[in-house]
């Protein structure tokens, strides 16, 4: 039972050899002899027609032969395995062409002529003639000599130029040809499917090892040890199923593997909600502490305002531009807040569209340019050619003027900003450097947090809130593009990335 498969397979293997090589055999035994002697009729009637061709070619040039003419007759009925006879009439007295032979296979062959003009003439009777094939041209017989043991195809038949031919091909004794092809034929076949049942048997090895394979496999996942893994490279039905076992093992085992873990997986979901509720409370604390000072300078102005504290008319003019500053401070961080919330939740998708990224940096430096000499800062910015972007394009000029206002708000030493564009393969980079203070290496990743200030105070001073970088950050995952910060020597450079191809 082990080995049944193997079996059925090396049986039916053996039956469907031994079947084709018995079908071979009896198609051999019933046909051959036929169609041995159609090819040999079919032969002479090859040679039949190149010769009446050759005698028509000699006629129109003379009526003789050329040296050419004979030599190509003779090549072409040597390779039929013929020999052929011309003569001006069926007597045979005036013989033109003779392609080989003695002067008594002549006269053998004149008695067959007459054997086969005059069919039943006792003076002319030899051993056998048997009718086979007629033509408005020729007749083609098979004759056996008794003397010679031998049996000939004959044709006999008139060219197109008047001249009569006789073509003899000698044909072997067919039935005994048969009969010894069949029995090697029989030889072979049996001593073809002995060895082939035997090489069958272990070639079937290879078909039935990896079922027992995964016979095994099986077993062993049935006791939930998944490390045995069927290691077959065969693309057939076996490697799929081998495949497909391995996949079995693996969710299986990694469907028990999850139920092992659901108890780290619940604990690890309550510490995620944990860190959700400190992020909460760290994002309202954040957002309290930027309001606070702002609405307790517009509460302490506005009560000094009710109060009277100061009468002249410029310090109430001040008191209120402290007032309605705050004021817009807290607007400005709200309306950011809020296009940030937009840009994380996916409610602000992209407008993509095609345009020029330099127009758009050149009219962001012409706005900021009175801050710019304020502070006596040089901006450079040398691209003249246009250079054209795919992306949303109100979105990207508010990436260019947080970068440019941090820029200025951070400018030191030399007081240089520098913007550029970097073409690299199917995108552009632009690049905002400014001189001045080294942001720490430790906050290069933390600068795109919400609230995060690596100079509080500086960043208080020129009224930041640290909401422009996650702005920034948020845009640019939108657009599916990188963003980046990198210290130089002698200052910071933030950088993004525009597709410029479609």
């Amino acid at each position: 039972m082990k080995h049944s498969l193997r079996l059925k397979i090396t049986f039916l293997l053996t039956v469907s050899l031994a079947s084709t090589i018995f079908l071979c055999w009896a198609l051999n035994k019933s046909f051959l002899t036929d169609y041995y002697q159609y090819s040999k009729i079919k032969s002479l009637d090859s040679v039949f027609y190149e010769i009446n061709n050759t005698f028509n070619d000699s006629s129109q040039k003379g009526g003789v032969l050329t040296q050419d003419q004979l030599v190509m007759m003779d090549r072409m009925i040597s390779r039929n395995n013929a020999s052929a006879y011309i003569t001006v009439d069926a007597n045979m007295d005036l013989m033109v062409y003779r392609s080989n032979g003695t002067e008594r296979d002549t006269q053998r062959v004149k008695k067959s002529m007459k054997a086969y003009l005059y069919w039943n003439s006792p003076d002319t009777m030899i051993d056998k003639i048997e009718w086979m094939k007629s033509s408005d041209q020729y007749d083609v017989f098979i004759q056996h000599d008794a003397l010679m043991q031998m049996n000939y195809l004959d044709l006999i038949g008139r060219l197109d130029s008047g001249f009569v031919v006789f073509i003899r091909t000698n044909m072997e004794n067919l039935q005994e040809s048969s009969a010894i092809s069949n029995n090697f034929l029989a030889y072979v076949g049996i001593f073809v499917t002995v060895v082939g049942t035997i090489v069958m048997f272990f070639i079937s090895r290879s078909f039935t090892k990896p079922i027992l394979v995964l016979e095994s496999i099986a077993k062993k996942m049935s006791d939930l040890d998944f490390n045995a893994k069927y290691e077959g490279t065969s693309q057939d039905e076996l490697g799929q199923l081998g495949n497909s076992i391995n996949m079995l093992s693996e969710k299986l085992e990694h469907t028990i593997s999850e139920l092992k873990v659901a108890n780290i997986e619940l604990q690890s979901d309550i510490e995620h909600k944990v860190q959700i509720d400190e992020m909460r409370k760290e994002f309202l604390s954040n957002v309290t502490h930027e309001l606070k000072t702002p609405i307790a300078l517009i509460q302490g102005y506005a009560e000094g305002l009710k109060d009277n504290i100061s009468e002249d008319e410029q310090s109430r003019e001040f008191y209120c531009e402290v007032i309605i500053d705050e004021a817009m401070k807290m607007n400005k961080m709200v309306k950011k807040l809020l296009s940030l919330n937009q840009l994380e939740f996916g409610n602000s998708q992209p407008e993509i569209i095609r345009f020029d990224i330099v127009s758009l940096i050149k009219s962001v430096i012409q706005s900021t340019d009175i801050l710019c000499k304020q502070k006596e800062i040089r901006v450079i910015f040398e691209e003249k050619s246009p250079c054209y972007v795919w992306a949303d394009e109100y979105m990207i000029e508010e990436v260019v003027t947080n970068y440019v206002s941090n820029a200025i708000n951070h400018a030191d030493g030399a007081k240089i900003i520098e913007i550029k564009l970097i073409h690299m393969v199917n995108v552009v980079r632009v690049a905002v450097f400014n001189t001045g203070e080294l942001i720490p290496e430790e906050d290069l990743e933390k600068v795109w947090i919400k609230f995060y200030k690596v100079d509080k105070a500086r960043t208080r001073e020129y009224g930041g809130n640290g909401i422009g970088l996650s702005i920034v950050k948020a845009i640019m995952n939108s657009h599916n593009k990188e963003c980046g910060v990198v210290n130089h020597s002698n200052g910071v450079e933030f950088w993004f990335e525009l597709d410029i191809t479609s």
